[in-house]
């Protein structure tokens, strides 16, 4: 062996090498100045010669076998060799020519490292994770992954036969991050990251910031380049970034929730027949379109080993699912939504995690991403794992994630899920499965911290994005700003009002009169959260039965009840969710595993709900008065919510101007009222605009839409002008009175009758 090469190498780092412990392989690998010349060292496992050749062809030259392991080496002039590969020969004579990996620099800076310890790094999901990019002219990938408990990581995959040994990575000083360039490596290659841990034990992990992955049952992660998509949405995202965050709160939003896999199946007996990203956006776009939904919302997007989670069990938070496309493909899909004027939010998920063995848990043989104590970072009644929000790499982790989504997906909002099991520190839990905080209460400081460090960030880099909570209890301020002791969130799911609606519902109507409190509790609190009144996935899965399944009576009483249902839904303050398949009563409970029941819309009762909810979403969108003012008692006016032997409700939803004003009238009873009496706002002409008893939408035509209905100075509901009408059973009626066309409304009247 060559004097100056035999006295350059550190033979403890060999040793370390060649056993694949090492951490620091550039220490001993590469290119490096020595004396007055330079050593190259290599190793590839099993090779039998390398010869290293410059860029510019002119120079080669053998190098030694230091030893029958793979380990090469050469002591060669300064000058030459800068720039250079090799070509290796295997026993089998295989001859293959490569780059070197450790001769290239790291390409995260301390900068980096200091934000990302710090929790600020909002973009570090362009530095950790596989990125195809081009180095001093050489093409490859680059990988880096957050591992600071680790003995040694190195990049396997297709590749390079899964080997351990030929990828060791180099680790960043302090930060527990390590990283490599990989000449060579292509989009689409598969790849994990295997640890060794400081107890000896070898993971396969696959890559937290992956951005897309095997096609389940499969758990490697996928080289993809998602940085040259042509985004032709341009003046959406100018209109959304200039978009005062709090004006959000005045528009119309009518959300249809979607779960992509089952919406409609291309081939119902198959486990993946599903549509793709590309062939669901112009078929999903064109019944929103029609529908009248302003938004959707994908469930369960991020990738997941379990179809059976939905979604809520994430191993891969960069990664849309691979189970409808390439991160591209996806991309797509959000694109031609937005080209159709339809916004998109995603469901996700920071409260948890699985436990799967190639996921985040005890990533790097120690806990890392969950707490490290199980009575913060465990879950034991969903068993799954808590993210441990006061590690700041982690909480990096979450935030960068959610503008990722924001930023490079054009996604339009975040519903945020369990996020009441993030607030409790003793959520879910039995008296010694949890841990006070520092004050010794059971509130998460760390995971208020987080949400509204997140919050605070989205307002500023995207102010038109909704952050959206789905949240359980009376937490004060989940939609109180980050600067006044909030959490930050524009919107914050009514679960009150949704447990508190449908138990009424499921009443029988003679008995509704019983529990009329159920109908008309919410709007004493209404205005505490900018609410959505949502009716979800939830309500329609474990054995909780559909919609229209939950409503009494016989099969037309049924259908009367949920349109009547629907009307109230829609007129009450908030923004309005519903999931999907209840637009249309669909029958059976929701199976993730098939098709929404669209041999439903084969009968007409079904096409009935669909054109009832078509139709309130128009009505919705037509009359300003129906969202301007959600957050403020200015939109909203009982009529009457005490009647309750004839368990009937009237109330007025008011907008800006005294343009397009709305009263609504719900009539919860079997009971017809042909000479029902109401008190309303104002004097003038009350024109019905929706009647839930239309024929059109599956009723018996028990309609007053004949002519307007001028108000008499009858006092009626402590007002002093009243309306009567017929008002059938089980019906939502609905009249639009407009002060400013009154004069000319009644003339018209009395020249007609």
């Amino acid at each position: 062996m060559n004097e100056k090469l035999q006295n350059w190498v550190n033979w403890t780092l060999y040793e370390e090498l060649v056993t694949c412990k090492i951490n620091a392989p550039k220490h001993i690998l590469g290119r490096h100045l020595y004396e007055d010349g330079q050593v190259i060292t290599v190793y590839r496992p099993d090779a039998t010669a390398i010869e290293i050749c410059s860029k510019s062809k002119k120079h080669r030259a053998q190098m030694e076998a230091i030893d029958d392991k793979g380990f090469f080496g050469a002591f060669l002039p300064k000058d030459k060799y800068t720039k250079y590969n090799f070509t290796v020969t295997y026993a089998d004579g295989t001859v293959i020519e490569i780059g070197d990996p450790y001769s290239y620099e790291s390409q995260i800076s301390s900068m980096d490292c200091y934000l990302f310890g710090e929790g600020k790094h909002y973009e570090i999901y362009e530095k950790l994770g596989a990125h195809p990019m081009t180095i001093d002219g050489v093409s490859g990938v680059y990988f880096a992954v957050w591992a600071p408990h680790a003995r040694r990581v190195s990049v396997v995959g297709d590749f390079n036969l899964w080997d351990a040994r030929v990828h060791q990575m180099q680790i960043l000083e302090k930060s527990g991050i390590y990283e490599l360039f990989i000449p060579g490596v292509e989009v689409g290659a598969i790849y994990k990251f295997q640890i060794l841990t400081r107890e000896g034990e070898i993971l396969h992990k696959a890559d937290p910031y992956a951005t897309s992955a095997q096609l389940r049952p499969e758990t490697a992660s996928m080289v993809a380049d998602i940085r040259d998509f042509k985004w032709t949405d341009g003046a959406w995202m100018r209109k959304r970034q200039n978009k005062d965050r709090l004006a959000c709160r005045k528009e119309a939003i009518s959300i249809y929730e979607v779960h992509l896999g089952s919406w409609k199946k291309k081939v119902e007996d198959s486990d993946n027949g599903f549509y793709t990203y590309r062939e669901l956006a112009p078929m999903l776009a064109e019944y929103v379109e029609e529908m009248g939904y302003t938004h959707i919302e994908l469930m369960g997007i991020a990738e997941h080993p379990f179809d059976g989670s939905w979604g809520y069990q994430v191993t891969g938070y960069y990664a849309p699912t691979k189970r409808y496309g390439s991160p591209k493909d996806f991309m797509y899909f959000v694109d031609y939504m937005h080209s159709k004027g339809i916004a998109v939010m995603l469901d996700w998920v920071p409260a948890h995690f699985p436990k799967d063995a190639h996921g985040l848990a005890n990533f790097d043989g120690l806990p890392l991403y969950e707490h490290p104590d199980k009575r913060r970072g465990e879950h034991p009644h969903w068993g799954t794992l808590i993210f441990n929000y006061g590690q700041k790499e982690v909480e990096n982790f979450l935030v960068a994630n959610a503008l990722y989504w924001v930023e490079k997906f054009h996604i339009d909002g975040l519903r945020v899920d369990a996020v009441a099991s993030m607030l409790y520190l003793d959520y879910g839990k039995d008296d010694g499965q949890w841990l006070p905080n520092k004050n010794g209460g059971r509130e998460n400081l760390d995971a208020i911290a987080m949400f509204r460090h997140m919050n605070a960030i989205l307002e500023e880099r995207d102010p038109g994005a909704l952050m959206i909570a789905e949240e359980s209890t009376a937490w004060a301020g989940v939609t109180a700003p980050a600067s006044m002791n909030g959490l930050g969130y524009l919107f914050k799911w009514d679960m009150g009002w949704m447990n508190d609606f449908l138990q009424f519902m499921k009443c029988p109507p003679e008995s509704r009169h019983y529990d009329f409190n159920k109908l008309t509790f919410s709007m004493m609190y209404a205005y505490s959260e900018n609410f959505i009144q949502a009716l979800s996935h939830d309500e329609v899965v474990h054995g909780k039965g559909t919609l229209i399944n939950k409503m009494p009576g016989d099969r037309d009483q049924q259908f009367a009840n949920l349109r009547t249902a629907y009307g109230f839904m829609y007129g009450h303050p908030g923004k309005k969710l519903l999931f999907m398949g209840q637009e249309f009563a669909q029958d059976h409970e929701w199976n993730e595993a098939v098709s929404l029941s669209w041999d439903d819309l084969q009968y007409e009762q079904h096409r009935g709900m669909q054109n009832y909810v078509k139709a309130l979403n128009k009505l919705y969108k037509d009359y300003p008065s129906m969202y301007v003012h959600d957050g403020n008692a200015m939109g909203f006016e009982w009529m009457s919510c005490d009647d309750r032997e004839k368990s009937v409700v009237a109330f007025v939803r008011r907008g800006e101007s005294t343009k397009k004003q709305l009263l609504f009238i719900c009539n919860f009873h079997t009971n017809a009222y042909r000479e029902y009496r109401v008190g309303v706002p104002c004097a003038g002409h009350y024109k019905e605009v929706l009647n839930s008893d239309a024929e059109e939408f599956g009723g018996l035509n028990r309609v007053n839409n004949f002519k307007p209905l001028k108000a008499e100075a009858i006092p009626c509901d402590e007002k002093e002008y009243s309306i009567h009408f017929s008002l059938p059973p089980l019906t939502t009626v609905v009249f639009a009175y407009d002060y400013k066309v009154e004069k000319k409304v009644e003339k018209t009247a009395k020249g007609k009758y």
